[in-house]
């Protein structure tokens, strides 16, 4: 660990004993220790009510880190890393146990020290959890910054998220509160502020002059399987359009902050969501498309006969001077072809066909691919020459893959984030108002969806690309989807 300068820092992990933490949390602090990124002194607490000792909790860790870090895991680092994890029993639903939590994180940490408490607990406890907090005094700031991270879903609708912000804010301050998105801790996404923002040759033609369109994909090749009870509830609108998605494209359509500050990120962020064009009437139906995989109906414990969609089209505008009139379309769906998460930047057609008809097929227009994950790197497409021929041209490309071009492999998001919390950067969380914008422009879709007006349900097998009707909606539009498993 480094820094000495640094005041300690003290994470505490509720919902210790579950998935996320042994899968994801647990792992990434660790590739930060043996990175020497943690303030020195870095302790880590887990809270859950499940009955282990320190010592128990450090084992079933140690196996668990080594089973999904089989690359970097040593013994030896593990033993340094576990002298600083501790595990404490308790039942979040209970006052008491903040307060004892508290005496024992004050007698551990003996003196001034910053907090990260982590909320990987079930969404329906966010509420009561942080109102404990709060009551127990988990949240006051004398000495040290304390803050919370919360992970998705953040409400389920607008009224929701507004009734948690408002509760929330109760207990902790807004520059307190980090509402996590994992895909904005993704290397591709945060470079694409560095494609954009520190390169000359992109940002001029990042305008409505120059793009015909953008897409932006989130593809899975998995079905519900198990997930039924959250998933028919909630949907793919739920699931993926107000997070992953809409943050993608606040992300490719925000204009340039003054500087790299977490809350002039965010303002730039917050007036892409202010001027979405807003649905209406018949734009529901012309606008939107959703469908359902065949065999969905067969899962377990889905309902007989639910209508929640597994697959949606979105196709958005931004009305602004920089967007006005450029479709945004925004897909995704579950029992896909393949797992992607892709931006394609679809440039416009050169205005005039220079070569003879007859002597070379119509060139197709530039893309900018921002491969996301799995394969996370860009592809630009554009027009070359055919060797030894009079002036036949082909589609060729450039790729560039992140992987190869940092040491030590791209790391997990949840190390960045985890360190983004821990230095108190905001810049990748969503703010309060963020939250509330993107669910006022799902909620129409979703109440629209829910009536009797409500777009047809088109049923697609599983490991194509959704329904056919979504291909045959782009078609009518002049436009394909750019429906590519990467390959870089």
């Amino acid at each position: 660990m480094v820094r000495d300068n640094d005041m300690a820092s003290t994470i505490v992990i509720f919902g210790a004993s579950g998935d996320l933490t042994s899968r994801k949390l647990i792992p990434a602090l660790f590739r930060l220790f043996q990175k020497k990124r943690l303030p020195e002194g870095t302790r880590i607490v887990g809270v859950s009510r499940s009955d282990f000792s320190d010592d128990q909790w450090r084992n079933q860790l140690g196996e668990t880190t080594e089973k999904f870090l089989p690359a970097s895991f040593t013994a030896e680092d593990w033993k340094q890393f576990c002298q600083h994890v501790y595990y404490r029993p308790g039942d979040i639903t209970k006052a008491d146990d903040f307060v004892a939590l508290g005496d024992y994180l004050n007698e551990l940490e003996g003196t001034a020290c910053d907090r990260v408490y982590y909320l990987s607990t079930s969404p329906r406890l966010y509420e009561s959890a942080i109102t404990l907090m709060g009551q127990a005094g988990l949240a006051d700031e004398a000495t040290g910054t304390r803050r919370v991270i919360i992970e998705k879903p953040f409400g389920t609708d607008l009224a929701s998220a507004e009734a948690l912000n408002c509760s929330i804010h109760k207990s902790f301050n807004e520059h307190q509160i980090y509402r996590i998105d994992h895909y904005l801790g993704k290397e591709t996404v945060q470079n694409l502020f560095a494609l954009r923002f520190a390169n000359t040759i992109f940002e001029p033609l990042w305008n409505r002059n120059y793009i015909d369109h953008v897409q932006i994909t989130v593809a899975e090749e998995v079905v519900i399987g198990r997930r039924a009870g959250y998933y028919d509830t909630s949907g793919i609108l739920r699931d993926m359009f107000q997070n992953h998605l809409l943050q993608l494209m606040m992300i490719t359509a925000m204009e340039a902050p003054a500087r790299y500050d977490a809350n002039l990120v965010r303002d730039e962020k917050v007036k892409v969501l202010h001027s979405v064009r807003p649905m209406s009437g018949a734009d529901f139906a012309k606008n939107t498309l959703r469908g359902q995989y065949q065999g969905y109906l067969q899962e377990d414990g889905v309902p007989a006969g639910s209508q929640t969609a597994t697959f949606a089209a979105l196709k958005l505008y931004i009305d602004n001077w920089r967007w006005k009139g450029v479709p945004f379309y925004l897909r995704s769906g579950k029992a896909m072809s393949c797992r992607t998460t892709q931006i394609v930047i679809q440039f416009r057609s050169p205005p005039h066909l220079l070569f003879p008809s007859g002597k070379t097929r119509t060139p197709e227009a530039n893309q900018l691919v921002i491969q996301v994950q799995p394969a996370e790197g860009l592809q630009l497409y554009f027009q070359s020459k055919v060797p030894d021929t009079e002036m036949k041209t082909r589609t060729s490309h450039f790729d560039f893959l992140f992987q190869e071009a940092g040491p030590g492999g791209m790391p997990d998001a949840y190390q960045r984030l985890l360190m983004d919390a821990v230095n108190g950067d905001a810049s990748l969380f969503a703010r309060s108002d963020e939250v509330e914008l993107a669910w006022s422009i799902i909620d129409p879709i979703i109440n629209a969806w829910g009536s009797a007006a409500a777009p047809d349900l088109h049923v697609y097998e599983p490991g194509l690309w959704g329904p056919t009707e979504s291909t045959e909606w782009m078609q009518g539009q002049k436009r394909s989807w750019f429906d590519v498993c990467p390959v870089i």
